[in-house]
């Protein structure tokens, strides 16, 4: 009683050595209590210099000042600021209230935090140890802050709350006995969700997460040879743009940005299988410069995404797959050099209104993009690509693109539908290419009146018209209209087999006319 009651009043507990009675009196104070030496070496948290009493305090004593500290001394306002600072056992603030201020800069934890269910204002842990973060359902006013902080065993803040922003700059995790590095399925962060620079040794999952603003991981390094995916994340929500792209190195003034020309960057690269599936973007999703370097059984999952921009300009993985089945982007901006071989990209069902290619990405090379994604012959890719295309006044490039589905549903056909669509293509292209019908009538009409003209033609009566076998062969060609030529003179042996001919090369040039039209006119 005597302890508690001198806590209340602001008087030392007997019990506390002389770097703690120190810490006491900062957190009175509201000041930062340093205890580095500086020798950055030796200050490292990160390194094997060890730290001596001079700079130990129990986590005990920490836990008992944010839980149940001394009031602050007039003026002041109470507050946890620590720097170089070594904290030995563990520091437990499970399900408590934690009102100061917390910031502690450079300091090393022997064992794990544990924060599950506690609430604070704002925590900012800057270039700490820690084996291992334990805060599964934290809830913060402020932003939790973790930059440069290494944990051996990993993050968990699964169904946390953030209410403002996250920072995860530079810092790294490895992975814990499940194989995450980071654990942060159902989290909510108020504002801004950063981890640039971010190094993760296992499964980074953000499974239902949802951001205010922006997530960036601008020049994170994921890796996770463990298992499938090094960033797990589907049903993700981001209320603006979602950034996987160069960040500039060795400037603060950098996070955020795009690097000037002639900065030091480093790309974002992601060793491992990457599941965005069912995410919800207000903005866009960037890949600018990404690298995915997957395995053959792993993917870059963008199922059922949806985003008013779809950046993909990142480099061409070697190996897995890209899947875009079923998401609906309204402008995508991509690159040539960027999507997968054929049979590694997957889009059925995938949907767009806008092209912005960056860089040369011909005709010839957009459809390769589509057969690419077509292993089995599927016309949907195809028609939403000349949609795309005729809604941006490339009608030419749009008729192209159908020849192309057409050509490609050939492959799929028995023999003798096989026969008529190569008929179709060689003659009118499928109806696409309409001039190639008066070129085809015009040669064999040509053709017809030259051989015609040799023929022995006897009158079938005594009332026939003048012989004239330019008209015959157009008669001949044309099937149900009739000139009045070809009832009125006999043609014997093989001028009779041509004239068959004639009218079967009618009627095929008529009837693939007729299918093209038709084609035409239900805007395919």
């Amino acid at each position: 009683m005597t302890e508690v009651a001198g806590t209340r009043t602001g008087d030392l507990p007997d019990d506390l050595t002389a770097t703690e009675a120190g810490m006491w009196q900062a957190f009175r104070n509201g000041s930062v209590y340093d205890l580095s030496s500086g020798d950055a070496a030796v200050d490292d948290p990160h390194g094997g210099h060890p730290w001596g009493p001079e700079r130990t305090v129990r986590a005990r004593t920490v836990c008992w000042l944010l839980l149940d500290g001394p009031p602050a001394l007039a003026g002041r306002v109470s507050s946890l600021k620590l720097v170089g600072v070594r904290i030995t056992g563990v520091v437990d603030l499970s399900g408590g209230q934690v009102t100061p201020y917390v910031e502690l800069t450079g300091c090393r934890f022997d064992q794990e935090i544990r924060l599950p269910e506690a609430r604070f204002t704002t925590v900012r842990l800057a270039d700490c140890a820690v084996p291992r973060l334990e805060a599964a359902r934290v809830q913060t006013e402020g932003d939790l802050h973790l930059p440069r902080c290494r944990f051996r065993y990993g993050i968990r803040l699964t169904d946390a709350h953030i209410g403002t922003d996250l920072l995860l700059n530079q810092a790294v995790a490895h992975r814990d006995r499940l194989g995450r590095s980071i654990a942060a399925d159902g989290m909510t962060v108020g504002q801004d969700l950063q981890a640039e620079l971010l190094e993760s040794h296992g499964e980074l999952s953000l499974r239902g997460a949802q951001v205010g603003v922006s997530l960036s991981l601008r020049g994170a390094k994921l890796a996770n040879p463990y298992s499938r995916f090094a960033l797990n994340a589907p049903q993700l929500t981001v209320e603006r743009t979602l950034y996987l792209t160069p960040a500039g190195v060795g400037s603060p003034a950098l996070s955020g940005t795009t690097p000037a020309r002639g900065t030091r960057i480093q790309r974002f690269e992601c060793r491992g299988g990457v599941r965005l599936d069912d995410g919800r973007f207000g903005d866009a999703v960037d890949l600018e410069r990404a690298r995915f370097v997957l395995s053959e059984d792993q993917e870059l999952s963008l199922r059922r995404v949806q985003a008013p921009e779809l950046r993909f300009l990142g480099d061409r993985p070697e190996h897995g797959k890209v899947v875009l089945s079923g998401a609906r982007i309204t402008t995508l901006v991509d690159r040539a050099s960027s999507w997968p071989d054929a049979g590694r990209l997957h889009m059925g069902g995938f949907s767009y209104e806008n092209l912005v290619p960056q860089g040369p990405f011909p005709l010839t090379r957009r459809l390769d993009w589509v057969a690419a994604a077509t292993a089995e012959y599927a016309p949907e890719p195809y028609e939403r690509l000349a949609a795309v295309l005729r809604a941006a006044g490339e009608d030419e490039d749009a008729r192209e693109v159908l020849l192309a589905k057409q050509r490609r549903r050939r492959e799929t056909l028995p023999p003798a539908a096989k026969v008529w669509g190569f008929a179709q293509d060689w003659t009118v292209a499928y109806g696409y290419r309409p001039g190639r019908a008066a070129v085809w009538m015009a040669v064999l009409w040509a053709a017809g009146t030259l051989a015609f003209a040799h023929a022995d033609h006897p009158p079938v009566d005594s009332g026939h018209p003048a012989w004239n076998p330019a008209l015959f062969t157009l008669d001949l060609l044309l099937p149900v209209i009739d000139l009045g030529q070809v009832g009125q003179w006999q043609l014997r042996g093989g001028w009779q087999w041509l004239a068959a001919v004639m009218i079967l090369l009618g009627w095929i040039l008529a009837t693939t006319v007729a299918a093209g039209a038709t084609r035409l006119l239900r805007r395919n």
